[in-house]
């Protein structure tokens, strides 16, 4: 069955308009793997034997961001008419030309391309068998893709003639091996590994990736050559190493890609902190499920797809303290300090990798407040409002949920901090403060540091419920810090 999404329609269009001026035009890479997967591409790419400056000059929206490369973004016309009134965004569809590639000097882009007239040569340069396929969509079609006056509307009208009996592997094109890597969950590079990673080193990582949510194992000679190649990753920007272990992380097989990053001697390279969890024993009163790497990877295990990045990375570094911090006391083993140390590595792992300001914060607070639930019940009922104030809490609740699981299994302390964080009304969590600077000045107090002093304390006992009004907020200032000096 084929996809009915604007953006499919897009490419079909562009192909048709390729074709119609005689040249050859395919989908091609991710999204024919995923079409053949039965899974809904995020996008779609063209490659066609036009040049660059022919595709320019075909299309009316087009731009020419990576032209020296061979590829040009084609934008299709907004197709119809939101409810607001405004006009459906443009679907951006690339469209790369046929060639092979020169060195790669600076393991990311080649020096100079190119160009080729036949598809077979243009998909030796690609990453993978299984994506290096192509999808001829003539093969589909009664009438194949005739030219047509209208924009994007007329695509869905070809689809009305689609073939019976017709499959998408009956249009596939496969000069790598794709589809019988594809059907027996093979990654695979294409010719010789080393030759492709050395061409672009993010590809080591995009292989990690791509076996984890595939479930797919690594073919041994790439296996290998990822290993030998490791500490080539280092030429990679830090800000695509983190996009790829975020996808790691949040894609719904984070505890693979990291056995996988194992596996292959990239851990101990992008993130030698986690790779020195492994071997390092917990007290198993506790922790019957082993080692801190276990219970990392058990964490990691849980983390559904599409969660929250911060929730991810704050699983994967909330116990990154417990390394450097192991001691085996006389009575069992300890971690003094982990947390603190924790949040200082969390810091610098963030900084390392460039995550923003917002996104720091919160995977701090992560780590700096995962193990304050285990005194949630004994405390006092302003300290756990001031708990249950912290940005995104539930984030913070997932994660200790998270963490019991992976070890002891108790899930007590979630269950009556959840209840309890559900049931709060609030305006008992956040309520109107009773006193502030003003009214403390009006009663003839001076301004210095003892205000902050007294105003916390008084939203204290105005969370615990021992006052109520702004008169019982004043008598207990004067009670608890003296009547203010006379002038």
């Amino acid at each position: 069955m084929l996809p009915k999404s604007p953006q499919f329609e897009a490419a079909l269009s562009i192909i048709r308009t390729l074709r119609s001026a005689g040249h050859e035009a395919y989908l091609a890479g991710g999204c024919v793997r995923d079409l053949l997967l039965g899974r809904d591409p995020e996008d779609y790419d063209v490659t066609t034997s036009a040049t660059p400056d022919v595709v320019l000059d075909m299309f009316p929206r087009t731009f020419a961001v990576g032209a020296n490369f061979g590829v040009v973004l084609v934008a299709a016309q907004p197709g119809g008419v939101c409810e607001d009134g405004s006009r459906k965004p443009r679907s951006i569809t690339e469209v790369a030309t046929f060639r092979s590639d020169g060195a790669y000097s600076d393991g990311r882009h080649p020096d100079e391309v190119r160009y080729t007239k036949t598809a077979a040569v243009d998909v030796q340069r690609r990453d993978f068998t299984i994506n290096g396929l192509l999808l001829d969509p003539t093969r589909l079609f009664l009438e194949g893709l005739k030219p047509v006056t209208s924009d994007s509307e007329a695509v869905g009208a070809e689809a009305r003639t689609f073939l019976a009996g017709a499959n998408l592997r009956s249009a596939v094109i496969d000069h790598v091996g794709g589809l019988e890597d594809l059907d027996g969950g093979v990654i695979r590079a294409i010719g010789r590994p080393e030759k492709r990673f050395e061409e672009d080193q993010l590809r080591l990582l995009r292989a990690v990736r791509f076996a984890a949510r595939f479930g797919f194992k690594i073919e041994p000679a790439t296996s290998f050559a990822m290993g030998k190649l490791a500490a080539r990753i280092h030429a990679v920007s830090r800000e695509r190493i983190r996009e790829e272990l975020t996808k790691m992380l949040t894609e719904g097989h984070a505890r693979r890609a990291f056995e996988l990053l194992d596996e292959t001697d990239l851990l101990v390279q992008v993130l030698p902190e986690i790779s020195k969890m492994k071997g390092v024993a917990q007290p198993p009163q506790f922790h019957p499920e082993g080692d801190v790497w276990i219970h990392t990877l058990m964490l990691l295990e849980q983390l559904e797809p599409g969660c929250a990045m911060t929730l991810a990375w704050g699983a994967l570094l909330h116990d990154v303290g417990k390394p450097p911090t192991f001691r085996q006391a006389p009575d069992r083993i300890r971690f003094d300090g982990h947390v603190e140390v924790g949040v200082a590595m969390g810091a610098e792992i963030c900084r390392r990798f460039r995550f923003s300001n917002e996104e720091t914060h919160q995977i701090l607070a992560l780590i700096d407040n995962h193990m304050r639930f285990a005194d949630a019940p004994r405390m006092k009922a302003s300290t756990l409002k001031r708990f249950f104030r912290l940005e995104n809490f539930p984030e913070h609740l997932a994660l200790h949920r998270m963490d019991c699981l992976a070890a002891h299994r108790n899930l007590d302390i979630w269950t009556f901090v959840r209840e309890r964080f559900e049931t709060l009304p609030a305006e008992e969590l956040r309520p109107t403060p009773l006193l502030t600077g003003r009214e403390l000045i009006a009663a003839g107090y001076t301004p210095g540091p003892a205000f902050k002093e007294m105003l916390q304390t008084t939203e204290d006992a105005q969370l615990e419920g021992s006052i109520k009004t702004l008169k019982e907020a004043m008598d207990f200032v004067r009670e608890r810090f003296g009547a203010p000096n006379a002038p």
